[in-house]
């Protein structure tokens, strides 16, 4: 059975930065996709980052020019790195490999 854990949410000020991390307990056999999702309450699930196919990172346009999405395959280990966040970004953020999923881990970015 796959698990992925992240680490690295928490609170932070407005124009902080953290560094989330996803790493999956067992094996996958073909990775078929990868990236970010967050969500608020009474709002949608929203991709955040992703990378594609040929290994372009792809990004919401709310995020572009602050967050990176990295990854390592072989370890099958990914991270979001968030700079310069915003009172917006505060939501329970997710990552996902195909279709497995994590948990979630809240960002806070309050003063």
């Amino acid at each position: 059975q796959v698990q992925l854990v992240e680490s690295g949410g928490g609170l932070v000020q407005p124009g902080g930065s953290l560094r989330l991390s996803c790493a999956a307990s067992g094996s996958i056999f073909r990775i078929n996709g990868m990236g970010w999702y967050r969500q608020t309450p009474g709002r949608q699930r929203e991709l955040v980052a992703t990378i594609t196919d040929d290994g372009s990172p792809m990004y919401a346009n709310s995020v572009k020019g602050r967050f990176t999405i990295s990854g390592d395959n072989a370890k099958i280990t990914m991270y979001l790195q968030m700079n310069n966040l915003k009172p917006d970004d505060t939501a329970v953020y997710y990552c996902y490999y195909s279709n497995y999923w994590s948990r979630g881990t809240q960002v806070t970015v309050s003063s």
